[in-house]
């Protein structure tokens, strides 16, 4: 695997984010750092990729990878071959695209996104 090398130093924080994106029981906030997107991710209880992604995206299952640390609050992800994980606290994580996820439990799921943030919660993504 290439070494990944920056050329500048840059900060930027995702309480004032350069893009939010709101789909029900969603909170994304997306920051660029050159050619990085990075999101944070905030999912409601009640959040389900089928119900609050689904009618935005327009795809039968979410067909995004991602790979990411997951901040706090509980996450389940089932792909469309079974497999199913339990994504909490503490936890790194990929998910290949072709599943499903939702929020377990009465707290909300945060995570942050280094690969999908550029496409997700948009039409297409």
């Amino acid at each position: 695997m290439p070494a990944v090398a920056v050329s500048k130093l840059q900060v930027k924080s995702h309480n004032t984010p350069d893009e939010k994106r709101r789909p029900d029981k969603t909170e994304v906030d997306i920051v660029t750092l050159d050619d990085y997107t990075i999101g944070r991710f905030t999912f409601q209880p009640g959040w389900r990729w089928s119900d609050c992604i689904k009618p935005v995206v327009h795809t039968e299952m979410c067909q995004l990878s991602h790979v990411g640390f997951c901040v706090s609050g509980q996450l389940t992800v089932e792909t469309t071959d079974g497999n199913r994980v339990e994504i909490a606290g503490g936890h790194s994580y990929t998910i290949p695209p072709g599943h499903d996820a939702w929020v377990e439990g009465g707290d909300a799921f945060v995570g942050i996104e280094f690969v999908s943030a550029a496409g997700f919660g948009k039409p297409g993504g």
